[in-house]
């Protein structure tokens, strides 16, 4: 007879939603995470009384009121909004694409002004665009794709710019206001206090296993619960019989200064190629700290190979094609169900990872 009725693999936040969800309806559930501390990549630390974000910067944005509401039971957030500057050369420059980009680059002063010069510096394509560079240049000209895109780009991906789908510029902003907020979501902030203590209260109930690899736990535990959530990599759970998805990795280097502020921005993105990491955060200005010291974390983009952490699934025709290989084999499973980025191979921003976990709560419980 099995001691859980749940084995949840991942203490991140998709894990740790269906860990609660589940223990309020009187479940029993053990949750297991290779790391050492739960979370995820929302993880934060307190380092000289600052609430680091220890795997890069995570800003809580959502337009779905219940989502919000949900979170908020956890901790209270603060009214911080995204508003990231881009520096390229001496000059620095507002992000998202705004007017105030726009007159940065151009000294435009008037949406009009600033359409005629993106206007004439887009090209004439014949059908939609094959790639990033075409998409890039189409939607924001020239001067913002060589200045603001290209180099933040490639470095981001490992990848030429005419190499990578179109798709991925979609996420991209570009807007003829005055309006430096990245995200145009209703709701956002950053939980006073850091994200770790979201997901403590989340797993308050559950017992909870770190340092422990699921592989090696049920080799030794083959009958610990009647079913498996199991937020990791799914092709490396079946052993990558059809091969290995891709994904890009991060490195971050940290760094405590003993000084009050160093860039006066919790984010700021080098788009120059020839700077090796794509941005430094600053993590005091997530929570408006007046600490004497400040934390900062440079952000260097990598190749992802076994033994490395998978942070973006890169979602073209190939690894799409691969994934619902591997998705045909979970369906057949009737003991293990995957969720999360690894496990559903989709990047999800926090409230969709939320979402979704929610959503599976009400299709399995």
């Amino acid at each position: 007879m099995s001691q859980y009725d749940y084995l949840i693999v991942g203490a991140g936040l998709f894990g740790a939603v269906f860990a609660y969800e589940a223990a309020q309806r009187g479940k029993s559930c053990l949750v297991i995470d290779k790391r050492p501390h739960i979370a995820g990549n929302a993880y934060t630390e307190s380092i000289c009384d600052i609430n680091v974000h220890v795997y890069g910067a995570h800003i809580f944005h959502t337009d779905d009121r219940c989502i919000w509401d949900y979170v908020g039971c956890f901790a209270e957030f603060n009214h911080f909004a995204n508003a990231p500057l881009a520096r390229f050369g001496d000059k620095l420059y507002n992000l998202p694409f705004n007017m105030n980009t726009f007159y940065q680059l151009w000294g435009t002063k008037t949406p009009a002004e600033a359409q005629r010069v993106i206007d004439s510096q887009r090209p004439v394509l014949s059908g939609e665009p094959k790639n990033l560079e075409e998409a890039a240049i189409s939607m924001a000209g020239v001067d913002i794709y060589e200045k603001l895109i290209k180099g933040y780009t490639e470095k981001q991906w490992g990848r030429v710019c005419a190499d990578l789908p179109a798709s991925i510029i979609q996420r991209v902003p570009l807007r003829f206001i005055y309006n430096n907020n990245y995200f145009t979501d209703r709701y956002q902030g950053i939980p006073i206090g850091g994200y770790t203590q979201i997901v403590g209260k989340m797993l308050s109930k559950c017992e909870v296993l770190l340092n422990t690899d699921y592989f090696k736990f049920t080799h030794n535990n083959p009958a610990i619960a009647n079913m498996t959530i199991y937020t990791g990599a799914i092709d490396e759970f079946f052993e990558y019989c059809y091969g290995k998805l891709e994904y890009r990795s991060l490195r971050f280097e940290t760094e405590t200064l003993h000084i009050g502020n160093f860039q006066g921005n919790a984010v700021i993105n080098y788009t120059e190629r020839s700077i090796p990491y794509t941005r430094i955060i600053e993590h005091k200005h997530f929570e408006f700290g007046g600490q004497p010291d400040t934390v900062i974390t440079r952000e260097y983009p990598a190749e992802w190979g076994i033994g490395a952490e998978p942070y973006y699934p890169i979602n073209n025709k190939k690894n799409d094609a691969l994934y619902m290989r591997y998705k045909a084999l979970a369906d057949e499973r009737g003991d293990v169900v995957f969720g999360g980025r690894l496990g559903q191979y989709k990047y999800f921003d926090m409230d969709d990872v939320i979402a979704s976990a929610l959503d599976f709560v009400e299709s399995i419980l």
